[in-house]
């Protein structure tokens, strides 16, 4: 990831949590398929444990698996769900895929509120990492 992508992870962030202020941590996680895991990249939100977390591993090492998107509007009946926060009660995870198609990243979002993500907003994250996507490799 070179720091242009890296300006505009921290650039979508910061838009992101203005627009929806039930977004109450925001955060990118870069894919390491050498040895599959995910490794936290830029966010805003408050500090978490989870640095590093292994393919198929909670929601977000699930969309690593699958690269398809993952929504949960209400995590408490998640069997994979790995909490970062006691107070997230949904959550929206995204596949981020560079040029050529392959998954390089995800975009994490967690809410305080169950039943965030209508289909509006999730329409609008996907673009958000159509973007970053677009930057890959660049």
């Amino acid at each position: 990831m070179n720091q242009r992508v890296k300006s505009a992870m921290e650039s979508a962030l910061k838009k992101l949590q203005k627009k929806h202020d039930n977004f109450d941590w925001v955060g990118f996680y870069i894919m390491n398929n050498e040895t599959n895991t995910l490794h936290l990249g830029p966010y805003i939100g408050a500090a978490t444990d989870h640095v590093e977390i292994p393919y198929g591993k909670g929601i977000c090492g699930q969309v690593a698996v699958s690269g398809e998107i993952y929504h949960s509007s209400d995590v408490s009946k998640e069997d994979n769900y790995i909490a970062c926060s006691i107070d997230t009660k949904s959550e929206l995870v995204l596949p981020i895929y560079d040029k050529n198609g392959t998954l390089v990243a995800q975009l994490d979002i967690d809410s305080h509120e169950k039943e965030t993500f209508t289909p509006d907003v999730i329409v609008s994250c996907e673009e958000v990492c159509a973007e970053i996507g677009g930057m890959w490799g660049e």
